[in-house]
């Protein structure tokens, strides 16, 4: 039996996306753990704007898990999720009495993994 980080995971990853982590960290945490049915029911149905991204980067998560690792994506789950902060485009926003006000316009990098439930036996 191998331990937890030896097991295979298919992963995708999706960088320098115009939303700030902070916003993303919200959604990701909705679907952390999931079984990937649940979890593109949960992203289908939430109003936030990382969720469209969300959805289609788990997609490309199923697929790389069927295509590459030949798992099986009904027994799929979300094992990890996370996101990291990208490079910031700093802006400046015009203020009273000629000052100016830095405006910083967020990125991020997300990765999320799937991996197969191991089989309960006996």
């Amino acid at each position: 039996m191998t331990s937890g980080t030896d097991t295979r995971d298919a992963k995708a990853h999706l960088r320098y996306v115009r939303i700030s982590p902070r916003k993303v960290k919200i959604v990701l945490d909705l679907i952390r753990g999931k079984d990937v049915g649940r979890a593109v029911g949960i992203l289908k149905s939430t109003p936030k704007i990382a969720a469209e991204s969300l959805y289609k980067l788990l997609n490309s998560a199923v697929a790389n898990a069927e295509n590459n690792h030949h798992m099986d994506p009904t027994k799929l789950y979300v094992s990890e999720c996370f996101v990291c902060p990208g490079p910031i485009l700093k802006r400046a926003m015009p203020r009273a009495q000629g000052r100016t006000f830095r405006i910083n316009k967020r990125s991020s990098h997300i990765t999320i993994s799937v991996r197969e439930k191991a089989e309960q036996g006996g």
